[in-house]
This record gives structure tokens, sequence and C-alpha cells, in this order.
């Protein structure tokens, strides 16, 4: 079948799930997910039936095709399996995204179709479309397509059986909530709204859900350790003991995988087509994270354990040997209230969700010369609101955001692919999928700072998505980008809200109207700044536990023994007995041994944001020269080159270093 003719019959309409009814009924879902994977086998079955010399136009346009539509396909059958209202939708959509991944591996092992990628002449073509060539060949040569064909067939097997075992750890995490009951005593210390919200049932007691909006508050304000202590508890067994024994079979197969393949452990494997390269790059990388946060991370904790100590509130504790787990944040949270005379709830009033999302927009809209304008387009709940990207007059994506809990909805923040960007085929569409506080009548949703700070990362990477949509080819479309490069526009924007101006062009007192007060921003930024050196130890402890999880032959591994060993060796709060946290960590199914990403990315995004001029973040050149030179290429370069495109040199570890010390520069005085 001709180039042409695939591009004409491939699927262009009935882009969405939802829209074909697959948000309602399971069988809906299945069809629409067949379609796809039918315009996918037809583009391949084209592809191989090319004659003559093979060209990008005539060769690769058909397997990006392929790629293009089995992305649709994967992309919302995820979604639908995060946020489907129906469970026997949500039940389906797990084993349409599994049957999508299968699909995915039996590409990434198909002979024939990889020797007609390599046939392709490249002679004049784009550094994009050559970049996408070699990055394509890379990965089939990692997945294995050099085999024989039993390896072949027995790899498959493999990617088919750890695709099911991390869909069945996320969903067990997805819908593992509990509850806990407090007596109104408990309570103490918890503002006045989230009171509002917990009234107490019949017998006297209140009921708390491990969902986001009500555990955070709980470990960061209620006085009661005991409560913190089952709110802890409860929120890190909630996938526990179900993903214990599935955790131990995905890390065996994974290392089983990298075996065969020829790789010490799963961990090189995973970085070998990765910024960083190898798993021994990564640990290099780590141990310079540990002596740049070591003296800063003990000095802070002497400074919380002291205070502790102390008189406060009436509550002496001079007997205090140590801080446990469950009360890292609650001590922080009261240190900062005397050392910086800020309290995190005095700002929550000026951050309802409304006002946060109107801000967001603006700040988005201005930095990237963009307009967001609500949409009519049809969601896959009557809670989500979708809004179109507008340049020049014209469209130039969607994006939906779902942005508070409900029953069987993912619980985490997370922005997510809907449609991948093609030049003159689709226009990109993105999800933000998260659960913040409001969404019922009559409920402000009043956020945390932390919160809105969240919501702007997320947000990075909807733009990512968006911006970086609009490349030639479905592969290198959207944030496809090495998954180590990946966390950087959003932890770059994360930056943007610690500016005063921008904080009070929205921020207004939900009640009175009054403008967020410059005092109190100041306050809250040099409290905020308190804490960074623990935050990297947090992010050392993370990431060595994906790491090592990943490093090493998991025959005979004991996840309690070395999840407790490690963090013992990284944090200095005191370990709680009955925390099982690997239960319930999901980025070990996606980025598997590469958590690093974060703290790699926080590096680079910090040197970027050092190229703004402070005072004029939106409207100095930086803006547009990081849309262009970033954004706008999403993966059609490497990373390495994204960087050195921007900073015009490799990124360095300074602007980091001064993040990391910046609450030093002044004096901590306690009351």
């Amino acid at each position: 079948m001709p180039a042409a003719t695939v591009r004409a019959t491939a699927i262009t309409e009935d882009l969405h799930a939802w829209e074909a009814g697959g948000a309602a009924s399971a069988e809906a879902l299945t069809a629409w997910v067949s379609a796809r994977i039918a315009a996918h086998e037809a583009a391949l079955a084209a592809l191989l039936a090319v004659e003559g010399p093979r060209t990008p136009e005539n060769s690769l346009r058909l397997y990006d095709v392929a790629v293009e539509q089995l992305s649709l396909a994967g992309a919302q059958a995820g979604v639908l399996n995060s946020v489907a209202a129906d469970k026997a939708v949500r039940d389906q959509a797990q084993m349409e995204a599994q049957r999508v991944a299968m699909a995915a591996s039996a590409l990434s092992l198909n002979r024939a179709v990889y020797e007609a990628l390599t046939a392709i002449h490249l002679d004049g073509a784009s550094p994009a479309t050559k970049h996408y060539v070699e990055r394509t060949l890379l990965g089939y040569r990692l997945a294995g397509v050099d085999k024989d064909q039993a390896t072949r067939d027995h790899l498959q097997a493999l990617h088919e059986k750890a695709t099911r075992l991390s869909l069945e750890f996320a969903r067990n995490i997805q819908e593992g909530g509990k509850t806990i009951e407090a007596t109104p005593d408990e309570l103490d210390g918890l503002p006045a709204d989230y009171l509002a919200r917990h009234q107490p049932n019949a017998e006297g007691r209140v009921t708390l859900s491990t969902d986001q909006p009500d555990m955070q508050p709980v470990m960061t304000f209620a006085a009661s350790a005991a409560l913190r202590e089952r709110m802890f508890l409860a929120y890190n067994t909630r996938a526990y003991p179900a993903n214990q024994q599935i955790l131990l079979d995905l890390l065996a197969t994974r290392q089983e995988i990298a075996a065969i393949l020829g790789f010490r452990s799963w961990a090189d494997l995973a970085t070998a087509d990765q910024m960083m390269g190898s798993a021994a790059n990564v640990r290099t990388f780590l141990a310079r994270l540990d002596e740049a946060s070591r003296e800063g991370a003990r000095r802070e904790h002497e400074l919380i354990l002291n205070f502790a100590r102390g008189d406060f509130a009436g509550r002496q504790q001079p007997g205090l040997e140590a801080i446990d787990i469950t009360s890292r944040g609650y001590w922080y949270e009261q240190f900062r209230r005397s050392a910086f005379d800020f309290d995190s709830q005095s700002v929550r009033p000026y951050f309802p969700y409304a006002q946060v999302e109107a801000g967001v927009l603006q700040t988005a809209a201005r930095l990237f010369k963009v307009e967001f304008r609500p949409s009519s387009a049809q969601g896959w709940d009557p809670a989500v609101t979708v809004f179109e990207v507008v340049e020049g007059g014209s469209a130039v994506g969607r994006f939906y955001l779902d942005m508070h809990p409900r029953e069987g909805k993912d619980k985490w923040f997370s922005a997510a692919p809907v449609v991948t960007g093609v030049r003159g085929r689709y226009l990109p569409e993105a999800a933000l999928i998260c659960n913040f506080p409001g969404g019922a009548a009559g409920d402000p949703g009043l956020l945390q700072y932390s919160d809105v700070v969240t919501f702007f990362h997320e947000f990075g990477h909807l733009m990512h998505a968006i911006l970086g949509g609009q490349t030639e080819w479905a592969g290198v479309s959207g944030f496809a980008t090495e998954g180590d490069f990946i966390e950087v526009p959003s932890q770059m924007l994360e930056e943007f809200f610690r500016d005063e101006k921008l904080l009070q062009s929205f921020a207004r007192h939900y009640q009175t109207g009054e403008t967020l007060p410059s005092k109190l921003i100041q306050d809250l930024k040099r409290a905020s700044a308190f804490g960074r050196a623990d935050w990297v130890r947090a992010q050392l402890y993370y990431t060595t536990l994906s790491l090592d999880l990943h490093d090493q032959d998991p025959a005979g591994l004991d996840l309690d023994a070395t999840t407790k060993r490690l963090y013992q060796s990284l944090q200095p709060w005191t370990w709680l007995e009955g925390n099982r946290m690997y239960a319930s960590f999901g980025h070990l199914t996606g980025y598997s041994s590469n958590y690093y990403t974060y703290a790699f990315d926080k590096v680079i995004a910090l040197d970027f944001f050092a190229q703004f001029d402070s005072a004029d973040l939106l409207g100095c050149d930086a803006g547009a020269r990081y849309r262009k030179a970033v954004l706008e290429q999403g993966g059609s370069k490497p990373g390495r080159e994204l960087v050195r495109d921007f900073l015009g040199r490799d990124e360095e570890f300074a602007a980091f270093s001064t993040w990391l010390n910046e609450e030093f520069e002044g004096e901590v005085v306690t009351a």
C-alpha cells in the first residue's frame, strides 16, 4: 500500500476514546483501541511492502504512522486507566494498555521493520530526521532485535510480563486508599476549613482518608503524634502486601531481560540510552549530591531537634533524643513559624484553587506568548475542564484539567499525553491528572504554597507536550526526550512562583480580596528555602533505593531490610517499623532505576532559570529563547544538545549550589 494511501486511510477522526463511549463502556473502549491497533498494523504492512530505495518519505513516514497510532491508543488507555469513573472501564483500560504494550514490544523486536529502517537513505535529511532514525535503531538494538527468533520470542514474553506486573502495581496503589479514624481532639492544629470538612459522626469519630488533601495536612499540622503515626502507616501500606511480591517479580523479570541482552543489571540497560549513560555515572552524580548536601542537612536536623527539645507552646520535651519519620514535616512547620515568623496556613486563604488555576494560566500565557481559551470539547468526566491553546489566532493544541480527587481516580499528580502532535496531521493534546483540594460545592479549595508550586511543575510538562508537539515526526514529538531530561521544563517553572510580582498578580484572599502582602511573601520565601538540604537527602534516598533495587541480582532480596538500611544511612529521622513505602512507590514502575532524573534535572533546571532576568521574568528574552531552543524541539534533538543550545555550554553545578545553600545567607534565630 503506498504511503499516501496509508496516510489518507489511517484514523484522523474519532480521536478520543471517551467520545466514542470508551469512558462509559468497556466494549466501546476495546473497539476504539482495536481500530488504532489495526491502523498501526496496516502502516507496518505498507512499510514492509515498499519496493525500491527507501527514503524518509516512503518508509520512515509509514513507520511513524504506526508509532503515532500505537501512541494514541496507549495514551488514552492509560488516561482512562487512571481516571474512569466506572471500575469496569478502568479494568478494561488496564487490559487495553497491556495490549498496546504487547504490540509495542513486538514492534521493538520486529527484525524486518528494523532492517527496513536501517536501509533508509538519509543523505540530505534534516538533523531531526537523522536523530529520529538513529535513536530508533538504538532502541531496537537495546531491545534485542539482533537475537535469534527464539530469544526474541522469550524477550517479548518477558516484556509482556513486566508490563502486566507494572500495571498491577500501579492499580493497587490507585485503588488501595485507606481510611483512619480520629477523635476531634486529635485534630488540634489543623486548619479551620479542614475541620469544617471533617465533622464527627454519631460516635464522635472523624474519618480521614489517605488521599492527598486529607493526608498531607495531617502530616504537616496535626499536633497529635499518634494521629500522624496512624496516617503515615495507613498511607505507606495502602498497596501492601499485594505489591510486595509483584515488585519482587518485576525486579526479577527486568534483571532477566538485562542479562539476556548482555548487561550486568537492569540499571545499566535502563541508562544506556539516557543522558547519564550508565549506572556508574549515576552513582558518581549521587556522590556529588551527597557531598553537597551532607553538612547542610546535618545543620538543619540539629536546628530542628534542638527546637523540638525546647519550650514549644508549653510542651517541653527536653529529653527528646530523636524525631521520627512521622514528625519531620510537623517539626519543620513549627520551626518555620518560630524562626521565620511564617505559618504556612497563613497563605492558604490567598490560594483558593480557582484563583491559582487562573494565575498559572495567566503566567504561562505571558511567558510562552500564547492564549488559553475555554473549550466546549468533551472530557472523560463532568469535572474535567478543557482549554484550547491559541497562537496567532489559530489553535495549536488542547489540554484537559482533571484536578480534584474522586473515587477510583489515580491519587497522585501527573501530566499525561492524550494525542501526540504531528505537524500537519494532529494537534497535540495533554492532560493534568491531579488531586488538589476543592472541587465540591462551597469548598474554595485552599491550597498550600507547595500545592501552587506543584501545579506549575505539572503545567511545565503540559506546555512541553504542547509546544514540543509541533514536530514532523510523532516518534520525537512532545516530551519524547530522554527520560532523564523530561523533568527539566517542569522543575524550571517551579522557580517562577517564588517571584513576588507573579504571586501578587493572582494571590488574593478568597474572602476579603486582599492581595498577598509583600511581608508575607518574603517570610514565605525564607521559610520555604529552609529544608532544601533535607529535600536533597530525601531525593538521595528515593534515588538510591530505585537504583539499588535494579542494580543487583534480586534473588533473595529483602525489600524491607533494604529499604530500612538505605533510609537509615541517608536520613536523620528515626525509622518507623511497619513502613512499607516501596509498595506504593509508583515511580519504581515508570522510572524504574532512573529516579535520579529529578535531582539531575534540578541541576539543569536551576541553571536554565538563572538565565532569566530576575527583575522581569516574563518580559526578558530568555523566555523566547527557552521556548525555541528547548520546548519547541520536543525530542528531535538529544538532551545534551538542548542544554548546549540554550546555555551555550553544558550545565554547571553553581546555580544548584547557590539554591541549596540560600537559607544560610542570614542568621536563623528561634524565638
